[in-house]
């Protein structure tokens, strides 16, 4: 698997850790991990609770259990009063974490098989179920979460909270609510996505003193504001519209105009030297808003000889009229970004599904989940029960670039590579968001950005400019697709000329 091009953070699956864990400890002097793991844990949670000293540790049956008896072992001995609860059988743990547990009980440490009566713990430690999780809580260890999650205290959970699934970041019949998660070796991608960043809170990682990567190599990254920040260079003084490319849009069936109008306002603040406004309806004779967009019959957009990438989707509509116009661009030598209907007539229609696979340029799709799902001939349940294994399966099917959208969006690559966005927030969840989105990614491969970079920062920025709009007081409830376009433009000037926020 080949490295990224950027500076993103490595992100790794279960089967991952396990093979990372059995190299470590293969060599001449093996770390203790779980004894680590437990330390690390404790330090955490020695900060968390500050003064608070009545902590309590739930412990479960399997190594997360262990990593809680450690990290209890250690809060013990600088002096905080620790309630173990155990639930599992001890002839049932494994080597580590038995050894985990005797050493906690010869410190001192007692267990119980049920939670205390109070309900005024400075802190609680989540360690019933780690990574290792294969099936959703059921019974008793569901009761205990329930339980747990309606205290107010606040909750720390070591390495994954109990019950989300380590790879999907699925709930499965319940979970911990954390305020914080301190994970090991790597991040997981179910921190990172589907339910993931609503129940894990603030991620600590910890690598316990490993090089995961030098291990194993990683097919998985975070992308935050590091790794794509620096990807637009700064422009000469020297410069001219015809640098910076012609973007056309295409849409603004009759009824959905808007949608064609929120792509190339996007596209123009974004830096596209042009804009083009292609409707398959009667075309406006101007936005009024944005006056230097140029509005025109798609008939006459498609036959432009300056055009440097077109966007195709934003309010098409799926008329015959539409499904032609895509046909076209799907032909044309150019970088092509797909949304919305776009994607609804290619999984209609198998000869555009073929078209596409044949393309050698650059393609950008923008799927949310029930368009993936057309796409791939599944339910919108499927692809959310694993969003990674969905952007993986649509990049390589149609060799395209994807971004499957939603919490913690899965950018994927026809390589193989995949990559997690760390931006945005429920503001998003607005008509609009999508059109900016397919805009912006039209600006930045107009201005020369290879497909992977322009879908990267174009997917990072859309959400940090959600997340600074919010910052500012506006939303999330009520943001707008127009206010994102603003805060993105704000947003990108001060990373390409580095200016204070």
């Amino acid at each position: 698997m080949a490295t990224p091009s950027i500076p993103a953070q490595p992100v790794f699956r279960t089967a991952e850790i396990r093979e990372i864990e059995k190299r470590a400890i293969a060599g001449s002097n093996p770390p203790r991990l779980m004894d680590l793991a437990g330390h690390a844990a404790a330090e955490l949670a020695r900060e968390l609770a500050g003064d608070r000293a009545d902590i309590l540790v739930l412990a479960g049956p399997g190594n997360n259990g262990g990593d809680a008896f450690v990290c209890a072992r250690y809060l013990r001995q600088w002096w905080f009063s620790v309630t173990v609860v155990f639930a599992g059988r001890v002839e049932k743990l494994s080597t580590d974490a038995k050894q985990a547990l005797d050493e906690w009980r010869a410190a001192g440490g007692d267990v119980v098989d049920a939670l205390p009566a109070r309900r005024d713990f400075g802190l609680v430690i989540d360690g019933l179920f780690g990574i290792g999780l294969e099936r959703g809580l059921e019974g008793v260890y569901k009761a205990l979460v329930e339980s747990l999650n309606g205290l107010e205290c606040p909750v720390l959970s070591i390495d994954i909270p109990s019950g989300l699934a380590s790879d999907t970041g699925q709930v499965r019949g319940g979970a911990m609510r954390a305020g914080h998660t301190v994970t090991f070796i790597g991040l997981k991608p179910g921190l990172l996505t589907a339910d993931g960043p609503e129940y894990c809170g603030r991620i600590h990682l910890r690598e316990l003193g490993l090089d995961p990567e030098a291990l194993v190599a990683p097919s998985v990254w975070r992308i935050g504001e590091s790794a794509v920040s620096g990807f637009l260079p700064r422009r000469p003084f020297n410069s001219h519209k015809g640098l910076y490319g012609s973007v056309a849009i295409l849409g603004g069936a009759p009824g959905m105009t808007g949608a064609a109008l929120l792509a190339g306002r996007a596209a123009l603040k974004l830096g596209a030297g042009r804009t083009y406004v292609g409707f398959i309806g009667p075309a406006p004779v101007v936005d009024t808003e944005q006056p230097e967009l140029m509005l025109r019959p798609a008939d006459e957009v498609m036959g432009l000889s300056n055009l440097s990438c077109i966007v195709a989707g934003p309010g098409l509509g799926q008329s015959v009229d539409a499904c032609l116009h895509l046909d076209a661009a799907l032909a044309t030598g150019l970088p092509l970004v797909l949304d919305a209907d776009a994607l609804n007539l290619i999984a209609a229609f198998p000869d555009l599904q073929n078209r596409l696979k044949s393309r050698q340029e650059a393609t950008l799709a923008t799927p949310h989940p029930a368009e993936a799902a057309r796409l791939l001939s599944t339910d919108t349940a499927s692809i959310q029960a694993d969003r990674l294994a969905a952007a993986l399966d649509l990049a390589r099917r149609f060799r395209i670039c994807v971004a499957l959208k939603g919490a913690g969006t899965v950018c994927a690559l026809p390589d193989g590579r995949m990559f997690i966005n760390s931006s945005g927030n429920p503001g998003m969840a607005s008509a609009g968001m999508g059109d900016v989105l397919s805009g912006m990614l039209g600006a930045f491969l107009a201005q020369g950005l290879d497909a992977e970079h322009a879908l990267l920062l174009g997917v990072y920025l859309h959400g940090a400019a959600a997340d600074r709009a919010v910052a500012k007081e506006i939303g999330p409830v009520g943001l707008t697709a127009s206010e994102v376009t603003e805060q993105a433009r704000r947003l990108l000037n001060r990373w390409v000329y580095r200016t204070p926020s």
